[in-house]
């Protein structure tokens, strides 16, 4: 099963990292490249533990339902989202903050597996893997600059 880390330093407290991060019109502004909008579950607003929320989103084309569900939440060090429903066999994305001097550290975990085994891997090592990677690293650097400019911090 492929795991993928992304670390990334925002200028902003903790709390405000925690907050915007279970915000659901955050990871639905046009800033955001995959086109995701909430379709089901918790639509608006903070998740909490035991909310599930249906992402709708466009790779490659494709639109693509996920349905998440909040399974443990620890304010305002971390939240784990465990995939109820969509493309994956299965799939868990650990949000963790650590509190720094300057700011705050995002650290996603993010792990999947593939259905269709054999073939599932080998889409995983050909390209799957390497999206899922670049689409983290780039949703964290705009979730950074959306941050830091709710906080009025300023951003590299």
């Amino acid at each position: 099963m492929p795991l993928i880390e992304h670390k990334q330093f925002i200028k902003a407290p903790i709390d405000s990292c925690f907050e915007l991060a279970r915000d659901v019109g955050v990871h639905t502004q046009p800033i955001l490249k995959t086109k995701g909008k909430a379709v089901g579950g918790v639509t608006k607003g903070l998740l909490v533990e035991g909310n599930s929320v249906t992402w709708e989103s466009v790779h490659y084309g494709i639109k693509l339902r996920v349905t998440t569900r909040v399974i443990f939440m620890e304010n305002p060090y971390s939240f784990v989202e465990k995939m109820v429903k969509g493309p994956f066999r299965y799939s868990i994305h650990i949000h963790q903050f650590i509190e720094e001097e300057a700011g705050t550290i995002m650290i996603d975990h993010f792990q999947y597996k593939s259905r269709f085994s054999l073939i599932g891997v080998l889409i995983d090592k050909l390209f799957l893997a390497k999206y899922i990677e670049k689409l983290i690293e780039a949703r964290a650097i705009e979730f950074k600059k959306i941050v830091e400019t709710k906080t009025n911090q300023t951003f590299d």
